[in-house]
């Protein structure tokens, strides 16, 4: 990259300095696109791995797997610790459902007691029956009364003991449910899925290997757009702007050049090399800046190919 740099500030010096016997470019440098390293995220052999260099992958694709054994039985274990606790916990409506039947029943015989209550103070008025029968009667609705209360009370107390049991239990659910998330993850880092489209440039692991987490898999890179890394005079920088639509042209053969249209996407705020005194606009144009230029790639633009720019059509 460096020899690349002290090339392209040469080439560029030089067509400064020649005025219009130069070349006839406004810049030059080498093509360069956006390179992603995409590296394991878990530890673990290499089941599987796919990826070749020049391989042309898509976004999202699954091109390995990592060993992920042990994170796999470690959630197991926890999904079955939680299967466990919700088999502790108790169901109230059993329960609940006999002592409703209970309720039916006691209610049953508590209006059947009214209703001959009724009919033996009926009785009493007309001396077919004595007070103390009436009183007997009374006694008893008394006392039915008092165990219907006393069924209503336990119905509760049993729904809310169980309430009470199985929030106990289920207070374990809630860690065990981030751990299976933990080891969810663990899980899924051992796939490895390619983050963007391109092609790889470079393959740096096998299948069957050993790998760790933050270790390079291969690198990717999108070409199907290219950006043309050139370096301008502090004399030319005044004619470029962002957004700029400029030529870029590469050798084809000896003599002819291939044009390509571009854009310039940006410009270094700082020059790559200025000299420790500035006094005239000769020495002004020995100051150098990167831009970039994007170029939409037709598939014979290649990463590190030499390019020129021309701000007019020739």
């Amino acid at each position: 990259m460096k020899h690349a740099l002290i090339l392209a500030l040469a080439a560029t010096l030089l067509t400064s300095a020649c005025g219009n016997s130069g070349p006839g470019y406004d810049a030059s440098g080498n093509f360069e696109a956006d390179e992603v390293i995409v590296s394991a995220q878990q530890n673990g052999e290499l089941l599987a791995f796919s990826v070749n260099e020049g391989d042309k992958l898509s976004a999202g694709q699954v091109v390995g797997q990592i060993d992920v054994t042990i994170p796999t039985l470690q959630k197991e274990q926890v999904q079955a610790s939680i299967r466990a606790l919700k088999e502790k916990t108790s169901n109230p409506q059993p329960q609940t459902m006999l002592v409703e039947r209970q309720l039916i029943v006691q209610e049953a015989q508590l209006q059947q007691q009214y209703r001959e209550r009724k009919r033996t103070e009926n009785l009493v008025k007309s001396d077919a029956a004595t007070q103390k029968q009436l009183d007997d009667i009374n006694a008893l609705i008394e006392q039915l009364e008092k165990q219907l209360n006393v069924t209503r009370q336990q119905m509760k107390l049993n729904n809310s003991n169980t309430a009470t049991q199985n929030r106990s239990i289920l207070s374990e659910q809630a860690p065990l449910e981030k751990s299976l998330e933990q080891y969810s993850e663990q899980v899924r880092k051992g796939q490895i899925v390619n983050p963007i489209s391109g092609v790889v440039l470079s393959r740096y692991a096998l299948r069957g290997e050993v790998t760790g987490i933050g270790k390079p898999l291969y690198k990717i890179a999108n070409i199907d757009t290219l950006n043309l890394k050139a370096y301008v005079t502090g004399v030319t920088l005044p004619n470029i702007k962002l957004g700029q639509d400029v030529q870029v042209r590469i050798d084809q053969g000896k003599k002819d050049y291939k044009y390509y249209p571009g854009t310039i996407t940006w410009i270094s705020d700082k020059s790559e090399f200025t000299p420790k005194t500035i006094q005239t606009k000769n020495e002004r144009a020995n100051l150098v800046y990167a831009i970039k230029v994007r170029v939409k790639n037709d598939s014979y633009l290649k990463i590190g190919m030499y390019g020129e720019m021309l701000i007019h059509k020739p």
